[in-house]
């Protein structure tokens, strides 16, 4: 979470991914599109399952110097026009140049502004980000300029380190995709070049804003659907299972199952392309920093829901390879009910 991006400038997180696998001895690599795979290679020829999130966050895109100190930019991502106020601190990347936001530039399709540096660059600035803090753990919360989707692509780093720790007979990839928040590029792109096998299970991950119903701090989300799609049932089914099975076994373990209808994730993306999709997500406050009284602010999650992903993601990792006898048990009992509705009915 220290390494700040914008949607088309994810270097630097690329760098911390690439920096943690090599750590941790976990392959990746990268496609024609920057989207980055990481694996765990321990299942045979068996499919794999796909965990997907994205680098990305929204952030301004710099177009061009205007003098020595300001900058045009546009902004990339869904932030509400009140949320744009003059005077708001930025932060110019990659030198990390304190900045604040100018006026708006009238233009008929995207959000421009003047951002003015508070000293003048030796190197022109590629990106600018809200000035907010990378990262802090208070009460519980995990708080930072960007938990969406940070939190996801660490869930995926975290589950990859403990399958491999663990020597799991499955097969994992990693894929961590580019410039989601304007319209999930990097996994369309990657979808679109046949990037992943027909027979696996692509399982979105996510921070999604909270909504009725759905209470921060009460567990992962296994997520129906989003703003746009009702995920695979049988996937879905499948983390059900699997959470419940966890949950009984470990009374820490909390999930919920909910309709995130707050936004779109890139599970409508992969369930477009045909294929098998399913989502996870944890309650996200603040949502791409919109923070009360029309204020930027730090978004926030849950620890323990974080904690609770990455668990919920490595027991449905390694029990993958009984996918089918896991989701057939309910077509066992439903069998089981028919088989009682007819004899008590012919009664």
């Amino acid at each position: 979470m220290s390494q700040p991006a914008a949607p088309y400038h994810e270097f630097l997180v690329e760098a911390e991914v690439r920096a943690i696998c090599a750590e941790h001895d976990i392959p990746v690599e990268s496609d024609g599109f920057g989207n980055l795979y990481a694996r765990h290679s321990g299942g045979g020829r068996r499919a794999p399952m796909v965990l997907a999130a994205h680098m990305d966050h929204p952030g301004f895109e710099i177009i061009r110097r205007i003098n020595s100190r300001r900058w045009l930019a546009r902004f990339l991502g869904g932030v509400p026009d009140r949320y744009f106020q003059k005077g708001v601190g930025l932060r110019l990347h990659p030198a990390g140049t304190a900045a604040t936001l100018g006026k708006a530039v009238a233009h008929k399709r995207e959000k421009r502004f003047e951002i003015h540096a508070t000293a003048a660059l030796k190197t022109a600035p590629k990106f600018a980000v809200w000035d907010l803090n990378d990262f802090a753990l208070r009460r519980g919360r995990i708080r930072g300029r960007v938990c969406d989707d940070l939190v996801g692509v660490t869930a995926i780093l975290a589950t990859l380190i403990e399958l491999k720790r663990r020597g799991a007979k499955t097969n994992v990839v990693g894929f961590i995709s580019r410039a989601e928040e304007v319209g999930f590029h990097g996994a369309l792109a990657a979808a679109a070049a046949g990037s992943f096998s027909p027979k696996s299970l692509l399982i979105s991950l996510e921070t999604s804003k909270e909504i009725p119903g759905v209470k921060m701090g009460e567990g992962v989300i296994v997520r129906v659907g989003d703003r746009s799609s009702v995920f695979d049932s049988a996937a879905t089914r499948y983390l059900s299972e699997i959470a419940g099975a966890v949950q009984r076994r470990e009374s820490g373990f909390k999930f919920q199952r909910a309709l995130m209808a707050g936004g779109s994730c890139e599970g409508t993306a992969f369930q477009e392309f045909g294929l098998r999709t399913a989502a996870v997500c944890v309650a996200l406050g603040n949502y791409h920093n919109c923070g009360p009284a029309n204020q930027i602010a730090e978004e926030f999650v849950s620890l323990d829901d974080a904690a609770g992903m990455q668990g919920l993601l490595t027991e449905a990792a390694i029990q993958f390879g009984d996918y089918e006898a896991v989701v057939g048990r309910l077509p066992v009992r439903l069998n089981r009910l028919l088989r009682e509705a007819r004899r008590r009915l012919a009664k």
